[in-house]
């Protein structure tokens, strides 16, 4: 019987120590020149030194990957500290005046100011730009940039192939008539619903980005979580509701399991408010969010036991709950244990 248990031990041991974890974190780095023509437009952002500090910072952090927003004027001097380490995706370029073309009304900078910075991958972005949006000189000139999201196929280190979409939605400025900027934020999350269930296959999805979206104003719920998951091929989760602590934030990490395929599992959350400080102050005008993410395949690993109670052993002498050594515990605490319907029960 001991000999039973000890090659158990061995088997979970062995399975819990091959499950893979990765860290992605979402930041908007205030990339905004300072200025345009004399006029202030972004006088309290990190400028050309602060760029450097930031790209610094999220060296120091060492994340897997780093998917960024507003990395405009800036793009040098964000990628100081970071091209050692990172492959970078293709910058898009910055808001410059000598760009813009005074004969069309309707003209928009080409850049959409996403960027990321990643360990491995397979293949780099495709972009696609919203079909819906607000506001040109005014309503924090969402419509002078070409805004969307920007879709990543990555292998892991470990191997697990992934998706990721980064975003940057519709903001909406305080004292504006907001009724604009939020219609075409449901509008952007209808379209990411569609892209997302046209392409879903056995890879997991994660999705992250500016999104200047609250759940007690903006309707996620109804136009993208419970749409995707009423289709049955996915569920759909976000790490902040899920293990976040603190007050809710624009910038979120989502996620999406394929039903049948590879799913990951938030484990650890993070908004750097205390460590994304210089001199006292914040870098940029967000704080940096990060999730700590673990793979489960199928039914590998203690995660996948733990969430769906596979019948594993089978042992006529079990009686009540017992420890992996054969001891019998009457109010099992942490750790792996044997019930009495001869199951293994993760606490």
């Amino acid at each position: 019987m001991r000999k039973f248990f000890t090659i158990i031990i061995t088997m979970l041991a062995a399975m819990a120590e091959a499950q893979e974890t990765f860290t992605i974190a979402t930041l908007n780095v205030d990339g905004l020149p300072l200025n345009v023509l004399g006029r202030d437009v972004n006088p309290d952002g990190p400028g050309s030194e602060g760029s450097v500090r930031i790209s610094e910072y999220l060296a120091k952090k060492g994340y897997d990957m780093v998917m960024m927003q507003e990395d405009f004027n800036y793009h040098e001097e964000l990628a100081t500290h970071l091209t050692d380490e990172y492959a970078l995706d293709e910058w898009s370029g910055g808001v410059n005046v000598e760009d813009y073309d005074f004969t069309n009304p309707n003209f928009r900078f080409a850049c959409d100011g996403l960027m990321a910075a990643v360990r491995t991958l397979t293949d780099f972005s495709k972009r696609t730009a919203w079909e819906d949006y607000y506001g040109r000189m005014d309503h924090a000139w969402d419509g002078m940039v070409t805004k969307g999201f920007r879709r990543y196929e990555l292998t892991l280190a470990g191997g697990t192939e992934i998706v990721v979409y980064n975003m940057h939605m519709d903001a909406e400025d305080e004292g504006d008539d907001v009724a604009g900027d939020r219609e075409a934020r449901k509008g952007q999350w209808q379209q990411l619903c569609e892209e997302i269930t046209e392409k879903l296959d056995e890879r997991p999805i994660i999705v992250v980005g500016d999104m200047n979206s609250l759940y007690d104003r903006d309707p996620i719920r109804e136009l993208f979580t419970d749409k995707i998951s009423a289709t049955g091929k996915a569920t759909v989760g976000d790490a902040w509701v899920e293990i976040g602590e603190g007050d809710e934030t624009l910038d979120k990490i989502m996620y999406v399991n394929p039903t049948g395929g590879t799913g990951v599992k938030p484990i650890a959350y993070e908004c750097d408010r205390e460590g994304y400080r210089y001199d006292g102050k914040p870098l940029g005008d967000h704080y940096p969010v990060a999730v700590t993410f673990e793979v489960v395949k199928g039914e590998t690993g203690i995660a996948a036991i733990r969430g769906s109670e596979v019948e594993r052993l089978k042992s006529p002498q079990v009686q009540g709950y017992h420890d992996l050594t054969g001891r019998r515990v009457t109010e099992p605490k942490k750790g792996i244990y044997i019930n009495k319907e001869h199951k293994v029960v993760v606490n």
